[in-house]
């Protein structure tokens, strides 16, 4: 038997412990690969594809893309993606933090706030990337057959709503906080 088993980790923080250092390891892989997934899509996709990624009909990009096209359209793409390996880089540290015990801290609630400003800030990012690349894939069509695309589709809708909720989950937790250390100083 445990002499002190206030000490010993509850079977519950077990978990958040190992969640949190498994999270944290997801987190590094998205970190790595997913610029590299960006570049490879953009090196290999087929232009009615890559034309559908961005709201426009497959048969809109007349001619074979360029390889300027496409560098340019990866470089486009790899904007959002920056702000999404920001949040991923907040969300491991975040998760750091838990592995180790650290669940209710500031630090932690800071590295949620900026993970989830960081997610809206690639989704606003992102919308107005597809519509450059929408000009990117056209620019080889014939006058008068050019697009520029302008869209919001349920996926962006969804990843703001998804931030929001993160981001007021942290704003509580932070309330928590500061009430928590309100009532320390009373006693």
């Amino acid at each position: 038997m445990n002499p002190n088993p206030s000490s010993a980790p509850t079977d519950a923080m077990r978990r958040i412990r190992r969640y949190s250092r498994g999270l944290a390891a997801a987190c590094v892989v998205l970190i790595v690969t997913l610029p590299a997934l960006v570049l490879l899509y953009w090196a290999l996709a087929e232009p009615a594809e890559l034309a559908r990624q961005v709201k426009l009909s497959a048969g809109t990009v007349m001619t074979p893309l360029e390889p300027w096209q496409r560098v340019l359209g990866g470089v486009i793409t790899l904007l959002p993606v920056a702000f999404l390996v920001s949040a991923l880089i907040q969300a491991r540290r975040c998760f750091g933090l838990f592995a180790a015990g650290r669940v209710f801290v500031v630090e932690a609630t800071n590295y949620l706030r900026r993970f989830a400003g960081r997610v809206a800030a690639s989704v606003a990012v992102g919308m107005l990337c597809s519509t450059a690349l929408s000009v990117v894939l056209t620019l080889g069509n014939p006058p008068g057959m050019r697009q520029v695309a302008i869209g919001v589709g349920s996926n962006e809708v969804f990843m703001l709503l998804f931030a929001g909720m993160v981001w007021l989950m942290a704003a509580v937790i932070g309330q928590g906080q500061s009430l928590a250390e309100e009532n320390e100083s009373f006693v």
